[in-house]
């Protein structure tokens, strides 16, 4: 591969230079504005949780526990598998 396509290819994995060595030793600070500018809106702290957690969490786990989703599984699978045989049984004994 040639070095020009590989530095293509990765150029969207590699951050691109924000601060020189020469604008940090000159000491100003001053173009280093738009960098700190950006890092101070960031969020502190640890992340937050999110609420959603998954299925267990949304419908087994809390007050608002419910086995209503096991239930609808099975009754769901029981209904396609009915419905399959039914067809079966009709297409194969049709009167």
């Amino acid at each position: 591969m040639q070095p020009s396509l590989i530095r293509r290819q990765l150029g969207g994995l590699v951050p691109p230079k924000v601060a020189t060595p020469s604008l940090l030793s000159s000491g100003s600070g001053a173009g280093l504005g738009p960098l700190v500018n950006f890092y101070s809106k960031l969020p502190k702290g640890a992340a937050q949780t999110t609420a959603s957690g998954g299925i267990k969490a949304r419908f087994f786990n809390g007050k608002n526990a419910s086995a209503a989703p096991l239930l609808f599984t099975i009754f769901g699978i029981f209904g396609i598998g009915y419905t399959i045989d039914y067809q079966k049984h009709h297409k194969n004994h049709a009167h």
